[in-house]
């Protein structure tokens, strides 16, 4: 699934061909995502001019003037620029016609993403409206964290993952933050320090900065090919590499599942 690097790597990649352009039309050709696309949606954003091209956690939100078009991306979704007249494949399922003469094809094989609305008089959407702090906002620190967790028995990792706490901080890049830390994933949140919790803040902050700032050298790439934004190269520590080596003390790593989801940490480097 896509994390919020990947994300904002996106959102960066079609910002440019997106803000200020006129969606000259709407093509639907699969209403059937992880919610059904709203059946107005054509009308309401046809003729209407891209304002800004915006992220919240995972989902990106085209600016219009009377309302928002949010997206996500699901576990196998993608965004790419294309040239308007390129013929769909079989999982294409909406194409956003632009004034430039591209469009915007979201692409979704498992289905699992989706195409929303939001009216400019409307409340916020339920799918954003109870989000935590943004991590690399000033909004979120190791004090709100630290807070956050007291009397809490579950998991660190499940702790910082729960996107109330803090939004975006997806399975791969809790498990990189936490060694970067040297914390135990499996520690009940409310048992560590608050002196722990600021190092752990800023390690998410370093984590997710360096992701974001390695997929953006791909950005010049983005239009063409296979349309792909060109993920980073992810050097990882620890997720992915369970009964292989730790990078710092040579000891195996350990391999457990917390909260249904792989999670791999050194037992010298983090307690």
């Amino acid at each position: 699934m896509p994390e919020l690097p990947e994300v904002e790597t996106t959102r960066r990649g079609i910002e440019p061909h997106l803000q200020g352009r006129t969606i000259k039309k709407l093509v639907v050709r699969q209403p059937s995502l992880r919610w059904p696309v709203p059946d107005n949606l054509p009308r309401l954003m046809k003729g209407k001019v891209i304002q800004s091209v915006e992220r919240r956690a995972k989902y990106i939100l085209l600016k219009l003037s009377n309302g928002s078009a949010i997206l996500h991306l699901g576990m196998s979704g993608s965004l790419r620029i294309i040239e308007a007249d390129e013929p769909p494949m079989a999982h294409d399922h909406v194409d956003m016609m632009l004034d430039s003469g591209q469009a915007l094809r979201f692409t979704d094989p498992r289905r699992f993403g989706c195409l929303l609305w939001q009216g400019v008089k409307e409340d916020t959407h339920k799918l954003l409206a109870s989000l935590g702090p943004e991590p690399l906002s000033d909004q979120f620190d190791g004090e709100r964290l630290f807070q956050l967790s007291r009397g809490r028995k579950s998991a660190v990792k499940t702790f910082i993952m729960d996107n109330k706490n803090v939004v975006g901080v997806g399975n791969i890049y809790a498990n990189e933050a936490l060694f970067a830390a040297g914390i135990r994933p499996d520690r009940a949140a409310g048992k560590i320090s608050k002196q722990r919790y600021l190092l752990l803040a800023d390690e998410i902050k370093i984590v997710l900065a360096k992701a974001i700032e390695q997929g953006g050298t791909t950005l010049r790439d983005f239009v063409g090919g296979d349309g792909k934004p060109g993920y980073f190269k992810q050097q990882l520590k620890v997720y992915g590499r369970g009964e292989e080596l730790c990078l710092v003390c040579k000891g195996e790593l350990t391999e457990i599942r917390l909260g249904q989801r792989s999670t791999v940490y050194c037992r010298r480097c983090q307690r």
